[in-house]
C-alpha cells in the first residue's frame, strides 16, 4: 500500500490544516465584534457606552460553559458532543448572518433608543464562543496529541484574521466643515459647522458576511474531520475502543521464538502461551532487571547522601505547593479580569478623546497582540515565579495607565504638555 503524500512524520498536513480552520471558528465572531466597535459607536445610540454593554453581555454568556460542564457530569456517554458542536457553530453563523441585516435596528426601552438587535445577537455570539472553550477541546482530544497545536494556532488566528480585515476596512474619518446658508427672505447668510463622515472601505454588512463565511468554513472542516474515514484514521485508538468494543476475533495469532500456532479462542477459554524455554528466559530477564534496579537504587542512595541538592534538582520535579497554586490562580483571575472585562469596557473612554483612528488602532492591535504573544511564547517560556510576578506587575501598571486615560476622558490626558 502506497504512502500518503501529505503525511509528514506523525502529522497529516491536510488534517492539520482542517483543524486550524476548525479552531478559527472558536472566537472569530466575537473578536470581529470587538474590532468593529470603533465603527459601531459612530452610528448607534449607545455611543461610547457600547463597549461596556458588550463586556457585560459577554460575561453573562458564561452560563454556556457551566451548562456544558453539567452535561458532561450527568451524561457519561458523549453521544451529544457532535450535536453540541454543530449547535454552537450554527448559532454563531446564523447570528452573524442576521447581524448583517439588523445591526442598525433600534427600539425604545425605558424612553431611550437602544440597539436591541445588535445586543441580543451579541449575547448569542458570546454564548456560542464561550461554550467552545469546554466543548472543542474534548473533541480535539479524540485526535493524536500532535494536532492540538494546530487547534491553538486556529484559535490564535481567530483574533488575528478579523483584526487584519478591520485594519483594511478602516474606521472612516469624521471632519468638521464650515457650511454657509443664504436666506433669501431675510437677505442674510448664516454659518454653521457640520460633521462630515468619510465612509469606510467596505461596509459593516460586508464585514459580517465575512465572519459568516469563516464560520461556515469552520462547520465544513468539522464535518470533514468528524465523518470522513481519511480523518478518522488520525484519531487515537483508545477513544474509538471506548465507544465501541469490537468482539474478539475467533482466531488469534500467538507466536514465540520457536513456533507460531493458530489457536481457536472461545469466550470461556483462557489463552496461556508459555513454554519452558520462554519461562526460563523470562525469569532470567526479570532477575537481571531486578539486579539493575537494585544497583541503580543503591547508586542513587549513595549519591543522595553526598549530593542531595543536586539529585533533588536534576531528578525530582519541583512540587507546586498549595500556596503557590492559589497564587497562580489569583494571577490568572486578575489578568483575565483586566484583559476580558475592565480594559475592553473602558477602551472607548481611554482612546476616543484622541480620535476615531486612535480607537480603531487600539481595538485592532489589541486583538493582534494575543496571537503574537502566543507565538513568542513558543520560543521564550517563562516558568520562574519571579518572572511571572514581574510580567504581571508590568501588565498591571500599563492597565493602570489606560484606566487613568479613561478617567480623564473626554479630555485627552496631558493636553497641556
Amino acid at each position: 500500500m502506497g504512502t500518503d503524500a501529505f503525511q509528514c512524520k506523525e502529522v497529516n498536513i491536510i488534517i492539520y490544516f482542517l483543524v486550524v480552520l476548525f479552531g478559527i471558528g472558536s472566537w472569530v465572531d466575537i473578536n470581529g465584534m470587538f474590532v468593529e466597535i470603533p465603527v459601531f459607536v459612530q452610528h448607534l445610540p449607545e455611543g461610547w457606552k457600547l463597549p461596556s454593554y458588550f463586556s457585560i453581555i459577554t460575561q453573562m454568556a458564561n452560563i454556556g460553559p457551566l451548562f456544558i460542564s453539567v452535561l458532561y457530569i450527568v451524561y457519561k456517554k458523549y453521544i451529544w458532543e457532535r450535536f453540541a458542536v454543530y449547535s454552537v457553530l450554527c448559532t454563531g453563523a446564523s447570528s452573524c448572518f442576521l447581524l448583517s441585516f439588523f445591526w442598525k435596528e433600534t427600539t425604545v426601552i425605558a424612553g431611550e433608543l437602544h440597539s436591541t438587535a445588535l445586543l441580543v445577537l451579541h449575547f448569542f455570539l458570546s454564548l456560542a464562543d464561550c461554550t467552545t472553550s469546554v466543548l472543542f477541546l474534548p473533541f480535539m482530544a479524540t485526535f493524536k496529541r500532535q494536532y492540538m497545536s494546530s487547534y491553538f494556532i486556529g484559535e490564535g488566528l481567530s483574533g488575528l484574521i478579523p483584526s487584519v480585515v478591520a485594519l483594511g476596512q478602516g474606521v472612516g474619518k469624521l471632519t468638521c466643515k464650515n457650511v454657509s446658508i443664504y436666506n433669501k427672505t431675510a437677505n442674510s447668510t448664516s454659518y454653521s459647522v457640520q460633521p462630515v463622515y468619510h465612509s469606510i472601505r467596505f461596509t459593516v454588512e460586508e464585514f459580517f458576511y465575512f465572519l459568516f463565511t469563516m464560520l461556515v468554513i469552520s462547520i465544513l472542516s468539522f464535518t470533514i474531520l468528524n465523518y470522513t474515514s481519511y480523518c478518522k484514521k488520525e484519531k487515537v485508538k483508545h477513544y474509538d475502543d471506548s465507544r465501541k468494543r469490537e468482539p474478539m476475533n475467533e482466531f488469534e495469532l500467538a507466536s514465540n521464538q520457536n513456533t507460531s500456532k493458530l489457536i481457536t479462542a472461545n469466550d470461556s477459554d483462557e489463552l496461556i502461551l508459555s513454554s519452558v524455554q520462554d519461562s526460563t528466559r523470562q525469569h532470567d530477564q526479570d532477575s537481571t532487571r531486578q539486579n539493575e534496579q537494585n544497583s541503580t537504587r543503591q547508586y542513587l542512595t549513595k549519591k543522595h547522601n553526598s549530593q542531595s541538592v543536586e539529585i533533588t534538582e536534576n531528578i525530582l520535579p519541583e512540587m507546586l505547593t498549595t500556596g503557590m497554586f492559589a497564587y497562580y490562580l489569583v494571577i490568572i483571575a486578575w489578568v483575565n479580569c483586566l484583559s476580558n472585562g475592565t480594559l475592553p469596557a473602558l477602551q472607548s473612554y481611554s482612546t476616543l478623546p484622541n480620535g476615531n483612528e486612535a480607537y480603531h488602532l487600539a481595538a485592532t492591535l489589541a486583538k493582534i497582540s494575543n496571537p503574537v504573544a502566543c507565538f513568542v511564547s513558543c520560543f521564550i517560556t517563562v516558568k520562574s515565579r519571579n518572572n511571572i510576578s514581574v510580567l504581571t506587575f508590568i501588565g498591571t501598571a500599563l492597565a493602570g495607565y489606560i484606566i487613568y486615560l479613561a478617567v480623564k476622558s473626554p479630555n485627552p490626558a496631558f493636553e497641556d504638555t
